[in-house]
């Protein structure tokens, strides 16, 4: 399998599985489309896992103290901007309703929670650091990605694989800056535990953000 394919497979499995999402909602199936976040967060994680031997980027595990305080900064520095920055502009469209978990009744079904923090922290950011900031950024540089050493990446590739990763979300503004950030911290440690670190502490405490504000929004 190629190196494009085998860190381009998850990221497609997860957007298709976004769009069938949108399909059902549009259609008022009466399904609770709630519940394909588990199955989008389980069937990327199980491509992951299959996968895995072939991400050879990650088969080096350790982070100097310094890079993991970094990787934690940069990822608490993200959440503070992402729930600040919503200016009309900064906005491609509508936040929407988001992923409210209560219930008719307005409890919060905590399986719901679980999952969803589980996907957004734990499975989302190995699955987009992979492909965003392992895979394009690189390769905007260099198709021969896998021989470059992330330190190499230009300025031009950084800013390019950021803006796509922008569009990407709803809150552009914010993503572009995260996208920044992220692709700076791979740049800068020459290690992609650092941003998939960073990218799970910014989801992980985003989780946290919205069921104590209830600002759902942002999920």
């Amino acid at each position: 399998m190629s190196a494009i394919f085998v860190r381009s497979l998850p990221f497609g499995l997860y957007i298709g599985l976004l769009a069938l999402e949108g399909v059902l909602r549009d259609h008022a199936t009466g399904f609770d489309v709630r519940w394909l976040y588990p199955l989008k967060a389980g069937v990327v994680a199980l491509s992951l896992v299959v996968l895995w031997r072939h991400y050879t980027e990650l088969h080096k595990y350790g982070l100097r103290l310094r890079q993991l305080s970094l990787s934690l900064a940069v990822g608490v520095a993200v959440l503070v901007l992402w729930v600040n920055l919503e200016a009309g502009w900064m906005l491609l469209g509508e936040t929407g309703a988001g992923y409210d978990p209560r219930d008719a009744e307005g409890r919060i079904d905590w399986l719901l929670v679980a999952f969803r923090i589980a996907g957004a922290a734990l499975v989302v950011p190995i699955m987009e650091e992979l492909f965003w900031r392992s895979f394009l950024q690189r390769w905007l540089q260099q198709s021969d990605f896998l021989a470059l050493d992330p330190g190499r990446v230009g300025v031009k590739a950084l800013l390019m694989a950021s803006a796509l990763f922008a569009v990407e979300h709803v809150q552009w503004f914010a993503g572009l800056i995260a996208g920044l950030a992220y692709g700076w911290l791979y740049m800068h440690t020459r290690n992609l535990w650092a941003p998939v670190i960073a990218h799970a502490t910014t989801n992980g405490l985003l989780g946290a953000y919205v069921l104590t504000t209830e600002q759902w929004r942002f999920w």
